[in-house]
């Protein structure tokens, strides 16, 4: 029997369709509970009529067996009566014959119509049941058929890297041309940001053929190794999976400075890689060299100078991260005065004016030792915090310095000495001057 717990299960749209063949008049504007409640009333309707029919079916089969009594016991009482007379009389006899035969004759007639109408009856009773059968078996195979679509569509989206980032509800732009791009966040972590045209998705979808649906798509990371002047040697580290929907990926290295560059691709089941796009070659920085900068763009634009820089937009091959950079930060990249001025304001800005630049460095020296030691930087005492941690501050000139730093414990049994030796070599290199007419 259907509940209206088996019907909620459906979907409005299944529901709908059975309603339709229930005959449920207004099903097309239908919600979904109300749906439910039409096809609850349906199903009672169909109950109490089928028991109405089988009330009507056994008192008809009632009525029939009394019948047939009935005439049983006329055909006796007729049986009797011959056997009285004695048989003398030849025409009463007859008549009663054929009684007896009409009577019989019409008995056996009453018992095939009663064994008909049941038969069809029953008939009807499991041609409906069967019918049923089918309807719930159509629609569950079609359930089963949408989300295997469904599911088939979901991977689509994931495996196609055309398809743009929709954050916040903003309408994505259209994409025009190809580009992957490599940023440094720090010294461990890279970002990877990628814009690829629909034309070039479906290249890689005939390429593939057959293993298209098998292919994921990946950041293979390469590690660039300089051998000399002119020569460099690349090495596959290893290939990160992504997928559709975002535009950009971090991606952690190590043992930095290191250079890297991305190539993102497809790499179907046998292992093979199809390229879509290599991106700059970029350089991790010393550990503590640099603060961490996250790479997302409202920090990039507080620090859009240091980032572009450490990304290698200061090199001749830097196209793609230059337009990246100025599309994103609306605003020229390049040399410092570019960047900040525009092309042409040099000239203005020499004139009448003195161009000063000065460069100086200087050491933080720091340390720790226990709250009560004493500790001398080249003789001169050094004062610790409570915790036994200490930072000294030191100019750096332009030549080697050799600098012992002396701990001793609290009791005197104890020393230790720790050397440094810093040199600092500071070269000024010849200035240029660019003509303000040159392009």
């Amino acid at each position: 029997m259907i509940t209206a717990a088996t019907l909620k299960s459906y979907r409005s749209k299944d529901l709908a369709q059975m309603a339709k063949e229930e005959g449920v008049p207004g099903w097309h504007s239908m919600r979904k509970e109300q749906l439910v409640r039409a096809l609850l009333r349906a199903e009672k309707r169909r109950t109490k009529s089928t028991a109405a029919t089988a009330t009507r079916s056994r008192s008809a089969s009632a009525s029939r067996s009394a019948s047939t009594r009935n005439g049983a016991a006329a055909v006796a009482s007729t049986r009797n009566g011959a056997a009285a007379v004695g048989g003398s009389r030849g025409a009463a006899t007859r008549k009663s014959g054929s009684s007896k035969t009409t009577a019989a004759s019409r008995t056996r007639k009453t018992t095939l119509k009663t064994s008909a109408s049941s038969k069809a009856k029953t008939a009807n009773g499991k041609a409906s049941n069967g019918k049923a059968s089918k309807k719930d078996a159509a629609i569950s195979d079609g359930k089963i058929a949408l989300r295997r679509i469904q599911k088939s569509a979901d991977r689509e989206l994931l495996r196609d890297l055309s398809t743009p980032s929709n954050r916040h509800g903003a309408a994505p732009k259209a994409v025009e041309k190809d580009r992957v791009v490599m940023m440094v966040r720090d010294s461990y972590w890279l970002h990877v940001y990628w814009e690829f045209t629909r034309q070039s998705i479906e290249r890689a979808k005939a390429a593939l053929a057959e293993h298209w649906h098998t292919a994921q798509p990946v950041i293979r990371l390469i590690e660039v190794e300089d051998n000399g002047a002119t020569s460099t040697a690349e090495r596959v580290v290893r290939d990160v999976e992504i997928h559709g929907g975002v535009n950009n990926w971090y991606v952690d290295v190590y043992n930095p400075p290191r250079t890297f560059r991305a190539a993102i691709g497809y790499l179907d089941g046998t292992g093979r890689f199809f390229q879509l796009l290599r991106s700059n070659a970029v350089t991790t920085p010393q550990p503590g060299s640099s603060s961490e900068i996250d790479q997302n763009w409202t920090d990039v634009a507080r620090n859009y100078e240091k980032v572009y820089a450490m990304s290698g937009g200061l090199e001749e091959d830097s196209g793609d991260l230059q337009e990246l950079f100025e599309e994103r930060l609306r605003r020229p990249m390049g040399a410092p005065i570019v960047a900040r001025y525009g092309v042409g304001a040099d000239g203005v800005l020499r004139r009448g004016r003195d161009f000063n630049f000065e460069v100086d460095a200087e050491m933080i020296i720091y340390g720790q030792t226990s709250p009560d030691a004493y500790v001398t930087l080249a003789n001169e005492p050094v004062k610790l915090r409570a915790d036994g941690t200490f930072t000294v501050r030191l100019s750096m000139p332009d030549r080697r310095q050799v600098l012992p730093i002396v701990a001793s414990s609290g009791d005197g049994v104890e020393q230790r000495t720790t050397v440094l030796a810093i040199e600092r070599n500071t070269k000024v290199m010849e200035p240029k001057i660019r003509d303000p007419n040159e392009p």
